[in-house]
């Protein structure tokens, strides 16, 4: 039912907004109609919403203070990925071979996109972890009040500072996991959970390995 959007015209057929899948009946939307260029999902992997936040409830607490990372990912041009099991993250370009560098839409808020690592199994529901289209994949807590913005976090040798900027989902995120996580990413009941996750920036240069310590150095004091 894509003529009840009001978004964007593609291939002669009108897109969603992100503000409308924010809001789409999940019913009454095909994901599969959702069109671009990269790595797509598999629908019949999606969860439905009750699944989701029976599965996200049933995991055991994320560590607060140290973790592990678990996949350090590089996105390439048309949505090819590279899974690096050691790299060096840098002030200047983020994640080495990763297209964030040298794009002029986004800025340096969104040079690391972050997500927690069994909320990124949960909701790939078996696909690979990699579809999310995230930079590091982190066994540890990223909600609010455990990394408020401005925060720091050692992952092996290098330091990062938490963005302001919350990872809300587009329209790739859809098609390959479904609505629903989505919804519940952005719903005020879910939505300090970071499901989707959040933004890390370089703020000193060094080399991570997978398997290397998560560490929460500083909490920031701003509001999350």
């Amino acid at each position: 039912m894509t003529s009840a959007f009001s978004g964007s015209k593609l291939h002669g057929v009108v897109e969603p907004t992100k503000e409308e899948l924010e809001v789409a009946e999940p019913k009454s939307f095909d994901t599969e109609t959702l069109r671009f260029a990269g790595l797509r999902g598999d629908r019949v992997r999606h969860l439905t919403r009750a699944q989701l936040e029976t599965a996200i409830a049933g995991l055991p607490p994320a560590p607060l203070d140290e973790g592990k990372v678990v996949l350090l990912v590089a996105r390439g041009p048309t949505g090819e990925r590279t899974l690096h099991e050691e790299a060096l993250l840098t002030e200047q370009e983020g994640m080495p071979g990763d297209r964030w560098f040298g794009q002029d839409k986004y800025g340096p808020d969104y040079q690391l996109a972050t997500i927690r690592a069994d909320f990124a199994r949960v909701i790939a529901n078996g696909q690979p972890l990699e579809l999310h289209g995230d930079n590091l994949f982190l066994e540890l807590d990223l909600s609010s009040e455990n990394l408020p913005t401005g925060s720091l976090v050692r992952l092996g040798q290098v330091l990062l500072r938490v963005t302001p900027r919350a990872h809300k989902g587009c329209k790739k995120w859809v098609q390959r996991f479904g609505l629903a996580p989505m919804q519940m990413n952005v719903d005020p009941a879910h939505r300090r959970l970071h499901l989707r996750g959040i933004y890390f920036q370089v703020v000193e240069a060094g080399r991570v390995r997978v398997g290397d310590a998560a560490t929460v150095i500083e909490r920031s004091k701003a509001a999350g």
